[in-house]
């Protein structure tokens, strides 16, 4: 886990906030082999939700004024070090405040959601089929949560973290990916679990429709300035906000300034989504080095997980007797 960014945060306070499409148009450096130069660590650490909260339904941007109450406001409410509430609540917060990262600033474009389209900022409804499979994946975790390691979440067994990518989305901590460059190829870290993909530029086709894997198969290619990946492939295991193995991913990086890398990514699923819906996130450039994440598949915690489930079935067993 990386400690604070105080350095990047601070600079992140002084990154322009009006709507970067108002800015005039950028033309990176490029590569040795002519590649826009995309290169570099990049913080995509946010509270701007992904989905716009009710209470701000029909708002798109907030004025300056308003992005700083906000802020202030959500930094209050998910402040860790907090002691008011019950013992439960206390025991919830874990880690004290120090111990995250998820960001102090909304995105620079003062935008009330990651979600852009459609225009009311939220995730499309489910499709009835999609609602059907989520509903028997929740009773299966009811029903066998803790038999094995098998049955707990990737995420827990350090395998893939659902919001490192793809898509790439803000969490906790480790919220940045490092980019680069090589001919025919673009390769993306990611700090959190450290997974890398490597995405390649030749127009070769995607995997056969058989091979499944859990982050997809990548394929890129430019579009002027702007890098398309298309992601396909996917398993039925990463489920992303309700997403299938149908699901068909365009993410497009964009450097807009030295410091500002803006990414979107468009969901196509049109067998889990009724629609299809696109985020948007500018990415500010890290001074920072990335850290590694130890996190591996046979964690203390994912013992212990398994060891506790063990002794309360132990002792509800014995308690029948």
């Amino acid at each position: 886990m990386s400690s604070k960014r105080i350095g990047i945060l601070l600079f992140i306070t002084v990154v322009a906030v009006a709507p970067l499409t108002g800015q005039k148009k950028w033309t990176p450096t490029q590569t040795p082999d002519g590649q826009p130069d995309l290169q570099g660590v990049w913080s995509f650490a946010t509270i701007t939700p992904l989905e716009r909260p009710a209470e701000l339904a029909g708002k798109e941007f907030f004025t300056e004024k308003e992005a700083i109450e906000y802020e202030k406001q959500v930094l209050q409410r998910t402040n860790r070090d907090r002691r008011d509430g019950p013992a439960d609540a206390d025991v919830s917060r874990a880690y004290n405040d120090f111990w995250w990262d998820s960001g102090t600033r909304i995105v620079s474009t003062r935008r009330t959601s990651l979600i852009i389209d459609p225009p009311d900022g939220k995730i499309p409804p489910l499709t009835p089929a999609a609602q059907k499979a989520a509903a028997d994946r929740a009773e299966a975790r009811k029903l066998r949560p803790y038999d094995g390691p098998e049955d707990r979440p990737l995420a827990e067994r350090c395998l893939v973290w659902g919001t490192a990518g793809p898509p790439i989305m803000s969490s906790a901590y480790n919220n940045n990916i490092r980019i680069v460059q090589g001919a025919g190829y673009v390769a993306i870290l990611n700090e959190m679990i450290h997974d890398v993909r490597v995405i390649p530029l030749d127009k070769r086709p995607h995997l056969p429709a058989n091979v499944r894997l859990w982050m997809g198969d990548s394929r890129g290619r430019w579009e002027g300035n702007t890098l398309v990946v298309e992601t396909t492939n996917f398993t039925d295991r990463t489920n992303f906000r309700g997403a299938d193995q149908n699901l068909r991913l365009i993410e497009r990086f964009t450097r807009a300034s030295d410091n500002t890398l803006m990414y979107q990514f468009t969901v196509d699923n049109e067998t889990a989504f009724t629609r299809t819906w696109t985020a948007e996130i500018p990415m500010t450039r890290s001074q920072e080095p990335m850290y590694e994440y130890a996190c591996h598949e046979g964690n203390y915690s994912l013992e212990n997980v398994l060891v506790g489930a063990r002794a309360e079935e132990k002792a509800a067993a014995g308690s029948k007797k």
